[in-house]
């Protein structure tokens, strides 16, 4: 068991929507935060005015909170928070080799990467092998935790000390955490549910109807349970907020991108025009290619995946693949 942590510096990589979130959260939590994006626009206004306009503009940011380009900024900060998307991460971690081995790591990015099918903590541990290592996941949109409404989520680490450090910071009146050693579930379970989002919001889109859309939902829990395992995550964790939790906040919230990703394409937009109205990355249009690779070569049945793919890469009509779910041949419900 390591020793005890202390987070009185934090550096938080990715200036966007659930960054700036992070930064708002933990803002008053620690003597120092840094929050270090690409965009100097943004770094300016959070600089002179507290504010991220761009992403969250509600949101005021603490007095302790200032911006940087510089990714070199995040050396000296005893906890680096990762908050990029799932596409920068490796990138992003090859640019910090500036940082020492006692900073503690966080991962928030939802999703595995493509053809070598790692999760994101795989590839920062790649990049440091000696660090502390965590990942944070759960219902978790920046929108509502930027307003301060009451939000759960889970940490996962195979250290203990590590996690309940984490669960300490991340315990607030209005955000509460539970601890895991199933990092794998808890990834997986995160990258997952962005397809179902997608499917869910397709559904939406055509007017498939309430009762659809809940079976809809339901069968993916099974499948995202039946694929995270084979994937190396425990069963239970699917049942827990980055499984479950995540999934059903996901497939309905009107602020998940990838469910108004789906909407749109419900509603006749090509997928080009879905994801340009966003202004933002939609995790689950990238991670449905390595989902539906990452199933054939572990040999697992994913029928939901499968459809959402036809449509986003085969140019599959959205009601022919949804109505081909529906025409498989009948099963048993736990098949």
């Amino acid at each position: 068991m390591s020793a005890p942590f202390s987070f009185s510096s934090i550096a938080i990589i990715g200036s966007g929507s659930f960054g700036t979130a992070m930064a708002y959260l933990l803002g008053e939590r620690c003597e120092r935060l840094t929050l270090i994006g690409r965009d100097a626009h943004v770094a300016e206004e959070i600089n002179r005015h507290h504010r991220n306009s761009r992403y969250l503009s509600q949101v005021h940011l603490s007095e302790r909170v200032t911006a940087s380009t510089d990714m070199a900024a995040a050396a000296d900060h005893d906890l680096i928070l990762f908050a990029v998307p799932t596409s920068a991460t490796r990138e992003t971690a090859a640019h910090l080799s500036s940082i020492g081995t006692q900073a503690a790591l966080l991962s928030s990015a939802k999703g595995i990467e493509r053809k070598s099918g790692e999760r994101m903590s795989q590839i920062l541990r790649e990049h440091f092998p000696q660090n502390p290592l965590a990942v944070i996941s759960g219902p978790n949109h920046a929108e509502e935790i930027g307003a301060g409404l009451a939000t759960c989520g889970v940490i996962g680490s195979d250290d203990p000390t590590l996690a309940a450090a984490l669960q300490k910071l991340f315990t607030l009146p209005h955000f509460r955490t539970y601890t895991s050693c199933d990092v794998a579930g808890i990834e997986l379970g995160g990258a997952i549910k962005n397809s179902y989002a997608i499917a869910s919001g397709i559904a939406s889109g055509l007017g498939l109807g309430d009762n659809a859309i809940a079976a809809l939902v339901t069968r993916a829990l099974h499948e995202m349970t039946r694929l995270g395992v084979a994937l190396g995550g425990q069963k239970e964790t699917f049942t827990g907020l980055s499984g479950i939790g995540d999934l059903i906040a996901t497939c309905f919230s009107r602020h998940s991108r990838n469910h108004r990703v789906g909407l749109a394409l419900g509603q006749g937009k090509a997928l080009d025009e879905a994801v340009a109205s966003l202004g933002m990355i939609a995790e689950g249009v990238p991670n449905t290619q390595s989902l539906y690779e990452a199933a054939r070569l572990a040999g697992v049945s994913t029928p939901i995946i499968d459809a959402v793919y036809s449509i986003l890469y085969e140019n599959r009509p959205t009601a022919l693949a949804l109505r081909d779910l529906l025409s498989r041949d009948p099963k048993p419900e736990i098949d």
